[in-house]
C-alpha cells in the first residue's frame, strides 16, 4: 500500500544550536577583551550569529 510520507529534518534545530554556540564564543571574546577593537568584532559576530540562529529555526520549520 503506497501512502504519503512526510520527511522531516532537524536541520533547523542543528543550525540553531551551532549558531548559538558561535554566539556564546563570540560573546566570550567580547568579555575577555573589553574596550578593544577585537571586542567590537566579537560583539558584531555574536549579534550576527544570533540572527542566523533564529533565522535557521524559522527557515527550516515545517
Amino acid at each position: 500500500m503506497a501512502g504519503n510520507q512526510v520527511v522531516s529534518t532537524d536541520m533547523g534545530v542543528g543550525l540553531s544550536v551551532l549558531f548559538t554556540l558561535v554566539a556564546f564564543v563570540c560573546a566570550g571574546v567580547t568579555f575577555v577583551t573589553p574596550g578593544t577593537e577585537t571586542a567590537a568584532w566579537g560583539f558584531a559576530a555574536a549579534i550576527i550569529a544570533g540572527i542566523l540562529a533564529v533565522s535557521a529555526s524559522h527557515a527550516y520549520s515545517n
